[in-house]
């Protein structure tokens, strides 16, 4: 089973630029992230196929950009313009069968998450 290891959180003020990494220990046609804030139901971000299709929700469309780097087998998250409501966990997701979406139901394995919080 492929292992997901997520870095790269931190603090930011509104309006700074994060990136996030997920190392996997193998690669899967299908990655995505998800966050969960306090209190609220996680939720997808963004995926990414191995072909190279993005896909992302409406709420981060233009400010953040999902890529995997082949050689590092490293799934990344860019989040730029940085808003108080990105504040989450955030947690790198894989799958290995299926139509890739942001179903959270379709992704059996999880990274152990990595905070994000904007905050002046």
């Amino acid at each position: 089973q492929v292992q997901l290891r997520e870095s790269g959180g931190g603090s930011v003020q509104p309006g700074g630029s994060l990136r996030l990494s997920c190392v996997a220990s193998a690669s899967s046609y299908c990655m995505a992230w998800f966050r969960q804030a306090p209190g609220k139901e996680r939720t997808g971000v963004a995926y990414l196929t191995d072909r190279g299709t993005a896909n992302y929700r409406d709420f981060v469309k233009g400010r953040f950009t999902i890529s995997y780097d082949n050689a590092k087998n490293t799934l990344n998250l860019q989040m730029n313009n940085l808003k108080p409501e990105d504040t989450a966990m955030y947690y790198c997701a894989a799958r290995s069968g299926g139509l890739c979406s942001l179903a959270l139901r379709d992704f059996s394995t999880w990274g152990q998450g990595t905070q994000v919080t904007v905050s002046s």
